[in-house]
């Protein structure tokens, strides 16, 4: 539409004579774009982007749909012909307009305050949600359901924890296969690393060529906490491979991640990431080029467009691809003079959450503290630049400019990254920031009467609704990783009222998860966190952390989902009120394993240790 319509002259004067007209970039407005997709889902039983919605000046919406050529086409009106007909109406007969915007928006308040009576969650809902995931796995190619398909590494994330909890092998089998296909086809980028948003087929061989910043970074945990589990190193290398390519594409000079890359490039979809074997070869060699081809999959009548896609679909050994490290590097390159696809160079507060808790993760996970301090330059950029004076989180930042009232997207993510990155350095300003942020969240989202944070906080646009998200989609939602936040803010800090507000998510929220589980899989993920057996691991000795690296070493090589890690410190005793009474025993680094802060007796002995929570 952008380019048929927005660009066209004809459709401009139109535009500009009879409307005013309104672009949303829905990443900066997510308040916006959800209210009003609701409204089109409602008017016109579907939605989708881009999204056109006509309203009165009240903000009253009364016409709504998604893409509209510039001129009909079959069964679809066109842009023009539409336009010209509301203002027909409007001019001719504006009550009518008005009396039918007033309606629709009575309809959408109805539906949007709807109370809907609390109710609590069993284990039920857990094995609900794990068989129906079954049902609709794919057992070739992975993943689930049928074209297009969806990463959605929150399905994985739920999982692995589903096999952790209940020794489900099919659970960890579900994982893998989808994380090695994923990886094998050609929605991973084989040459300079990196996922595609989605795939149209079921093999995962072509892509949405579009990058975003969310999909990698939640998809760099769900390949790092797999290699935690399985010790599988090809999962390491491509959570590391992924971090690359953030570290190398999408980092600003300001430390902070950029949001996107688009799918086209010269104004063609995905032509930036494909080959042809004449072009390997001119750059290889004759039968270096020939024999990447082939392992690659580049051919002379290709498998899109007439050109290639590389990927390793139907290889069985995947350990083969790194003899072809060199030749990729060399493509990669040649294909760095290329005209590069845009750039979308804003830095959003919640996406950049979930890549700091991605490179966290690696730190821990991979032994690698710089990975940890990318992390923390991140944090720090966003805590200065993107929070007000008065401490209130904000949402974008481009161009030296913050702007809009973060939402709890922004605040639930980005704590979830602080989290992970006091796990990561066990820096106490970080935990600090993400009890503080927390309690902003109570105090700007929270529902006193019904429970559950609302979209937006309540110094924000007054817009016609006040929604609540809790469907875990192409990201999980902001009430669902505060439902997590919450838990483990509450074993790190032992302040209980966090765990009563997950709770009180829990039971806000359970009779719509229950309707569906497999679309609450964030949610389910937080709600097992509560019903499995949980750890509190506090690590104590002269030298802090530096003292207890051993320890730490033995712990995050292990996939522990349901433990917190609390390295004693004096500067933690403000916040972690109990952490004064945990001391080192024969002045040796000293580990206390406890099950809600009900603790075996103190060990010096890292093989004891491990024991303890493996029993």
């Amino acid at each position: 539409m952008e380019r048929e319509s927005f660009e066209d002259e004809e459709i401009a004067q139109v535009l500009n004579q009879h409307f005013v007209s309104i672009k949303v970039d829905r990443e900066e407005r997510p308040d916006v774009d959800h209210i009003y997709m609701t409204v089109c889902q409602a008017m016109t039983g579907h939605g989708g982007w881009p999204l056109t919605v006509v309203m009165t000046p009240a903000k009253e919406p009364f016409f709504s749909g998604t893409y509209f050529p510039k001129t009909g086409r079959g069964h679809i009106p066109g842009l023009r012909d539409i336009l010209l007909s509301i203002d027909d109406l409007w001019k001719s007969d504006r009550n009518k307009v008005l009396a039918s915007g007033e309606r629709i928006l009575k309809t959408l308040e109805s539906h949007l305050s709807e109370s809907i009576p609390p109710e609590d969650l069993s284990d039920s809902v857990i094995h609900d949600a794990f068989h129906q995931l079954e049902k609709s796995f794919d057992p070739i190619y992975g993943g689930f359901g049928r074209a297009p398909k969806f990463p959605t590494p929150q399905v994985l994330f739920f999982l692995l924890r589903y096999w952790k909890v209940f020794k489900e092998g099919k659970a960890l089998e579900m994982v893998e296969k989808s994380l090695q296909n994923m990886f094998k086809g050609g929605i991973y980028d084989h040459i300079g690393y990196g996922f595609a948003r989605y795939s149209t087929d079921v093999k995962w061989l072509v892509p949405h060529f579009e990058k975003m910043l969310y999909d990698n970074a939640l998809l760099a945990i769900a390949y790092l906490e797999t290699f935690q589990d399985t010790q599988n190193q090809l999962y390491a290398e491509i959570g590391e491979e992924i971090l690359t390519y953030v570290q190398r594409d999408m980092l600003s000079p300001h430390g902070a991640f950029y949001s996107a890359e688009d799918a086209d490039s010269e104004g063609v979809e995905g032509k930036f990431y494909l080959w042809d074997p004449e072009e390997v070869k001119k750059i290889l060699g004759e039968q270096a080029g020939e024999a990447f081809c082939r392992f690659y999959d580049i051919s002379q009548k290709g498998n899109f467009a007439g050109k290639s896609i590389t990927n390793l679909i139907g290889k069985d050994s995947l350990t083969k691809r790194n003899e072809y490290l060199s030749q990729r590097q060399s493509l990669f390159s040649a294909r760095e003079k290329r005209i590069h696809p845009f750039k979308d160079d804003k830095t959003l507060t919640s996406w950049n959450g979930l890549m700091i808790a991605a490179f966290s993760l690696a730190a821990r996970v991979l032994g690698k503290p710089l990975y940890g301090q990318t992390a923390a330059t991140a944090a720090r950029f966003i805590l200065k630049e993107l929070r007000q004076k008065d401490g209130r989180l904000l949402a974008r930042y481009r161009e030296g400019e913050a702007a809009y009232p973060g939402y709890i997207d922004d605040y639930a993510f980005f704590i979830w990254g602080l989290i992970e990155l006091y796990q990561a350095t066990f820096e106490t300003n970080y935990l600090r920031e993400a009890l503080n942020l927390s309690q902003g969240v109570m105090n700007l989202f929270w529902d006193e009467a019904q429970g559950g944070c609302f979209l937006y906080g309540n110094d924000g646009e007054k817009l016609i609704a006040r929604p609540k998200e809790i469907y875990d989609g192409a990201s999980p939602s902001g009430n669902s990783v505060m439902a997590l936040n919450f838990l483990r803010l509450a074993r790190l800090s032992g302040q209980n009222h966090w765990e009563e507000k997950a709770e009180r998510i829990f039971q806000t929220f359970g009779r719509t998860v229950k309707q569906y589980p497999p679309g609450y899989c964030y949610f389910l993920m937080a709600y097992l966190y509560t019903i499995s057996p949980s750890y509190e691991i506090i690590l104590t000795s002269k030298q802090g952390a530096q003292g207890v690296k051993e320890m730490l070493r033995a712990l995050n090589k292990r996939f522990l989902p349901h433990s917190i890690i609390l390295v004693a410190d004096k500067s933690l005793e403000e916040n972690v009120p109990f952490i004064k009474d945990y001391h080192p025993i024969h002045e040796k680094s000293t580990a206390y394993v406890c099950r809600d802060f009900s603790c075996h007796a103190p060990t010096n002995d890292i093989n004891e240790m491990m024991r303890m929570i493996e029993q």
